[in-house]
């Protein structure tokens, strides 16, 4: 679901600059960015967590915070290689986490989110085919179905 004024994207800074980030963000005209990361720290100048709250809200967009979604540090390898077991299992591990109370509820927070507003997935990865936020998006764009079409 994308419209004028809600919906939801997956973003990844990776290779990115801050600045170049932030103009594509608003070109989206993204409302909020929900971070996905376990943990919102970054080597890369700009984005960890409270250096990038701050841009963004110089933005005129809001910051939030998911580590109940972030990918556990042991699974992620997986992830970069799409197409694999490894990928696989790695996959069915982080749908399992998912399906777990806490996950749950922050897919429901997040999809709600999206119905009022223009939201930016963030994790690292450019690429969402080698990251867990795919299955993020996947899970939030059908709870929006539910409550977009009763």
């Amino acid at each position: 679901m994308w419209t004028e004024t809600s919906g939801v994207i997956g973003v990844g800074y990776e290779g990115k600059d801050l600045a170049p980030f932030l103009e594509e963000l608003a070109a989206w005209k993204i409302g909020t960015v929900v971070d996905v990361r376990l943990n919102s720290i970054s080597r890369k100048k700009g984005f960890s967590k409270k250096a990038l709250t701050e841009a963004l809200a110089r933005a005129g967009i809001d910051y939030r915070h998911m580590p109940a979604l972030g990918n556990p540090k042991d699974n992620r390898e997986g992830f970069w290689a799409p197409g694999t077991a490894a990928a696989k299992t790695a996959e069915e591990r982080y749908e399992s986490l998912l399906d777990g109370e806490t996950a749950a509820a922050k897919i429901r927070e997040l999809a709600d989110i999206a119905v009022e507003q223009r939201v930016a997935v963030l994790c690292f990865e450019a690429s969402e085919l080698c990251c867990h936020r795919k299955h993020v998006l996947a899970r939030v764009k059908v709870h929006l179905a539910t409550l977009v079409h009763g």
